[in-house]
């Protein structure tokens, strides 16, 4: 156990310093404080030491200069037990700092202000306070380091039982320091050197885990769960969840499939999802209706799917959504009502999540020995957009079920197909190594649901690189086609398209999901 006799606050944080300051002083410890904290303590009424006088040496350059001195970090990095070192600072009139309370200018914050200046970002670079952690983290066998208010509590605990801070909590506290300043470090070189790349030259990327996981995608796999430290608001991370038993690696994976396609329509929706592709998907007046509709495009691979809706759950859909077998509900939050329906079902796991529409600016693939980074696939179609080829155009109920089902296959791994009518999909075609054969997959989908596709529109997430997959969803009813053209063969398309009597639309975008 290390006796806690002198400490050293400094923070920009100041949630429960007071508090920890005044339980400090009341144990007897001895108070450094610098600038603001210290100001702030003292109005409080808790004596402090500034660290000049501490030091001898007056704060400097606007403050960048004042915990920078041999008294600061002499104190910190003495081994206690080391006899020589112990002998150097007391020689030097140095005293030993056991406790070291500091967390660091706001830079994150600051520079996630779109009009954040250079000068002000490079002010709130902080020199002082990660020299201090990273000097008390070193020195963990004999000094405390916490970063984080949520560790007060069980610092002072352990002070109050014994005066000190157990070497377990030491070693805790500084890991948990070193990577605080770790991210702090990756903060400021993704900024600076993205400023005029958004894909710098080296890439941080700290994550922070959530739990872990019982296994990976398979039980010999193992697994956990990490988020941003700031993730986007709508995010899966941020879910809360109000039942049901531990989220496994594939919930989670399904889980967000299903959420991102829902939050990206702003009428009711309801999206099942099975192996990361949307079953079913559907616009209604109301929540259930949407989710009757979703369901019978594919029943059968509905069983165990993951459930995503873009509304509050009420009681009705609870009702309905019960009938069947789900691993996992999400929507923006579950009415009380409907938590009393689904409270009989103790396995299900429900979600609720935040909605909203931000979009994260990066993707992240992990490949042997590297990364793959993209921004985000986040434009939205409008129909201003689109280019109509084809001597036949749509109407607006087929530019409308298009652009549905088009919202639909940028969700459905590609190659994909859609097969859609009064805003609901029909037919599902994901995954294969032919844009024919997911044409096959969604028609045939749709004759086992036993969904007449006669009059339907369909989407293809990529270009036709023959005649033949545009022949085969005219062949199977559709009567409006989406897709992004530029194929070599878009002549040949468009004319077989002319010789049905198809509508075609050209989206200029691709949608490829891998």
């Amino acid at each position: 156990m290390s006796k806690v006799e002198r400490a050293l606050l400094s923070v920009s944080d100041k949630s429960g310093i007071v508090e920890l300051a005044r339980a400090l002083a009341a144990a007897g410890v001895q108070i450094i404080s610098t600038g603001g904290t210290a100001r702030l303590l003292e109005k409080e009424g808790v004596k402090v030491t500034e660290v000049s006088a501490h030091t001898g040496f007056a704060e400097m350059l606007d403050g960048r200069v004042k915990t920078l001195h041999p008294k600061i970090h002499g104190g910190l990095l003495a081994r206690r037990d080391d006899a020589s070192h112990l002998a150097a600072i007391r020689a030097a009139g140095i005293e030993p700092i056991d406790l070291v309370v500091v967390n660091l200018y706001p830079f994150a914050a600051t520079v996630a202000d779109p009009d954040c200046r250079l000068e002000d970002a490079i002010e709130n670079i902080d020199i002082g306070g990660p020299a201090m952690l990273r000097s008390a983290a070193k020195n963990y066998g004999g000094v405390a380091v916490v970063v984080d208010p949520a560790d007060y509590p069980k610092v002072l605990a352990e002070l109050k039982e014994s005066g000190g801070v157990s070497a377990a909590t030491r070693f805790a506290l500084a890991k948990k320091a070193f990577a605080h300043t770790a991210a702090y470090d990756g903060a400021i070189a993704n900024y600076l050197t993205s400023r005029e790349n958004q894909f710098p030259e080296v890439l941080t990327v700290q994550l922070h885990k959530v739990q872990d996981l019982r296994y990976g995608e398979n039980p010999h796999q193992s697994a956990a769960f990490y988020r941003d430290a700031q993730p986007v608001a709508g995010a899966l991370a941020r879910c809360k969840q109000v039942q049901g038993k531990e989220l496994s690696y594939n919930n989670i994976a399904d889980a967000d499939a299903a959420w991102e396609c829902a939050k990206s329509f702003t009428e009711p929706a309801c999206v099942i999802v099975k192996h990361a592709n949307p079953c079913g998907v559907a616009l209604g007046a109301n929540l259930r209706e949407a989710y009757a509709r979703a369901f019978a495009t594919d029943p059968v691979s509905a069983f165990g799917g993951i459930l995503a809706f873009n509304r509050a759950l009420d009681r009705a859909t609870a009702e309905a959504v019960g009938k069947q077998f789900a691993e996992v509900i999400i929507a923006p939050r579950v009415e009380a009502d409907a938590q009393k329906v689904f409270a009989s079902k103790a396995s299900l796991r429900v979600l609720e999540v935040p909605l909203a529409h931000e979009t994260q600016a990066h993707e992240y693939k992990r490949i042997g020995g590297g990364l793959l980074v993209q921004s985000t696939d986040a434009q939205v179609l409008k129909e201003s957009d689109l280019k109509v080829p084809t001597r036949k155009k749509p109407t607006p109920q087929q530019m409308q079920d298009l652009l549905f089902a088009w919202r639909v296959a940028k969700f459905v791994k590609s190659n994909a197909i859609v097969f859609a009518r009064d805003r609901a999909t029909l037919g599902i075609g994901a995954g294969q190594m032919s844009r024919l054969d997911s044409a096959r997959v969604a028609v045939f989908k749709a004759q086992e649901a036993k969904l007449e596709l006669a009059g339907s529109v369909a989407a293809s997430d990529a270009f036709f690189p023959f005649r033949d997959g545009l022949d085969a969803l005219a062949a199977a009813g559709a009567t409006a086609v989406i897709q992004p053209g530029g194929s070599v063969k878009d002549a040949e398309v468009i004319a077989a398209a002319d010789e049905r009597g198809v509508a075609m639309v050209f989206t200029g975008m691709r949608h490829f999901r891998h």
